[in-house]
């Protein structure tokens, strides 16, 4: 009998983990863009680089349509993408939806109607982040195919060796801006979190906290993703990008830390 157990659980686990190929057998990796796109693949890595896993067929489906497993199962395929840059940006939308509930558990209760304004303001700026994070998660991909097809450029002569070098570099800008907008609504999100803890029903404090974990997590992933993309950029913009990084991430951590404490205090 113990044998016939582990062969079913044996079973049920390689079900668990078959990877659902319609939904992630030709994706591409956002938030990582090394100067050799072929650099994060091969023998040391174990993954062999393909130009197909970079192709656009799956670009139109959204995935915000995908279910949580499916979600989650393509998160975890040998695949480009989904990667931490969407991660970083479903988090903080999901950062976003626990400050909406937070909101939401407080709106329309008699001793919680000196800040019902300002609730429903939270609520409404929360719902109008988690949109916005969700599609960014789908622009993060988007991003990096971007970066992909400007490496398979020709570069056979000087003009095509330029026309490569422009197209790398802009597409390494548009691969940075996606990630540092995540950012952007992550600090956002942790003041927004800040007020749901302080001032929102003391009973969903708890999830007021995990919204600032989820927000500051998504913060430094952002950050990351937006410097490996400049890394190869030495420009004015470039560094500014990165200035803007170390702001946030200085903001964000005041913030975590102002979140938490309202939270316990509450809790």
């Amino acid at each position: 009998v113990p044998a016939i157990q582990s062969r079913f659980r044996l079973a049920a686990a390689r079900r668990r983990f078959r990877f659902k190929s319609e939904d992630v057998s030709s994706q591409s990796k956002a938030g990582t863009c090394p100067r050799n796109p072929k650099a994060a693949f091969g023998p040391r890595s174990g993954r062999m680089y393909n130009p197909s896993m970079t192709s656009p067929s799956l670009s139109e489906r959204s995935f915000a349509d995908f279910s949580v497993a499916g979600w989650l199962e393509a998160l975890a395929a040998a695949t480009p993408t989904p990667g931490g840059g969407s991660a970083a940006a479903l988090a903080a939308a999901m950062s976003a939806s626990l400050i909406a509930m937070v909101a939401g558990l407080t709106i329309g209760r008699p001793r919680y109607a000196a800040i019902e304004a300002e609730m429903q303001s939270i609520l409404g700026r929360a719902a109008q982040l988690r949109a916005e994070l969700m599609a960014a998660a789908d622009a993060d991909a988007a991003a990096y195919r971007a970066v992909m097809d400007a490496y398979r450029l020709p570069k056979g002569d000087e003009h095509q060796q330029a026309v490569h070098a422009a197209a790398i570099a802009a597409a390494l800008r548009r691969a940075a801006e996606v990630p540092l907008s995540v950012a952007e609504a992550a600090v956002e999100l942790l003041h927004l979190a800040e007020r749901a803890a302080a001032l929102g029903n003391p009973n969903a404090a708890t999830d007021a906290a995990v919204a600032a974990r989820l927000a500051h997590a998504s913060l430094d992933g952002a950050a990351r993703n937006v410097r490996i993309n400049l890394r190869s950029l030495g420009d004015d913009a470039a560094r500014a990008t990165g200035e803007r990084v170390v702001q946030l991430l200085e903001e964000g951590e005041r913030g975590l830390q102002a979140a938490l404490a309202a939270a316990d205090a509450r809790g």
